[in-house]
């Protein structure tokens, strides 16, 4: 058991649309944890890349026959000489990786993200918050497992939301995103005034790319493949894992608050 004040860090995952943002506010707000999102490392320090104004060719960078970039080194010279008078080149040589992978489309590597996501977590001593989309394979549960002995800390306990796929694909495909102020809302579970436009700016909502039948099932089937066997690693290290369910039949912020807590404190003294 752990003091609820000594808490370090912990995990949320679930099936992509299982519910687990609100879940996560309710721990960053229990125990004074940071939201630490992949998708916000990546976009940080690809957002470092374009403030940079580096110029280039990136396909110079990746070395195509062994599959990995070329060394860093190489990469350093590189940035460095275009931007001699650049103060930290860390936030740009790690962007100029997130980029090349956005631009080419293909899927990020293990080695990319567990590089990218060591230097953010370095950022806060590797305690004090709630990782979301990480770790999702078992390389990555490894790695973190690795971060965590080499520098003295670790996960205290993962959160498991948990939903259907049947309810998850059909509260998906009908959300609706507003491109302007990025409030959700849902053709049957949360509509608009009129259906149409965002309740609070008026622009028109729009229904994201991969919020398709499709590409669901394509999430959901990563998740059987690969975060499971994520958390059996984890498990087996000794984390313990509690499950919360991502549908409640009142859905408001005290029964999502409560619903997470009752399952946590038991594990706290």
């Amino acid at each position: 058991m752990v003091k609820r004040s000594d808490i370090q860090n912990i995990i949320v995952t679930g099936k992509s649309g299982a519910g687990k943002q609100p879940r996560i506010d309710v721990l960053v707000s229990e125990f004074g944890l940071e939201q630490l999102s992949t998708g916000n490392i990546f976009r940080e320090y690809v957002g470092s890349f374009d403030d940079s104004g580096f110029k280039g060719d990136l396909e110079a960078f990746y070395d195509e026959i062994n599959d990995t970039f070329v060394k860093d080194e190489f990469i350093e010279k590189a940035i460095k000489e275009q931007l001699p008078d650049l103060e930290d080149i860390r936030p740009v040589f790690l962007g100029l990786k997130a980029k090349y992978f956005m631009n080419s489309g293909r899927f990020v590597p293990n080695r990319t993200t567990n590089e990218l996501f060591a230097e953010y977590f370095s950022k806060g001593g590797y305690k004090g918050f709630v990782l979301d989309g990480y770790p999702r394979t078992p390389d990555q549960a490894e790695f973190l497992l690795y971060l965590c002995e080499k520098n003295g800390t670790r996960i205290d306990l993962i959160v498991l939301v948990n939903n259907s796929d049947k309810l998850i694909i059909d509260r998906t495909v009908g959300r609706r995103i507003c491109p302007s102020c990025k409030k959700v809302h849902h053709i049957e579970f949360k509509p608009s005034r009129d259906g149409i436009h965002c309740d609070d700016c008026g622009v028109e909502l729009v229904q994201r790319a991969d919020d398709t039948a499709e590409r669901i099932q394509m999430r959901l089937f990563e998740f059987y493949d690969k975060v499971i066997p994520t958390l059996d690693i984890l498990e087996k290290a000794g984390i313990p894992i509690v499950t919360v369910e991502g549908n409640l039949e009142v859905f408001t912020e005290e029964n999502v608050r409560r619903s997470v807590m009752e399952r946590i404190d038991p594990l706290l003294e």
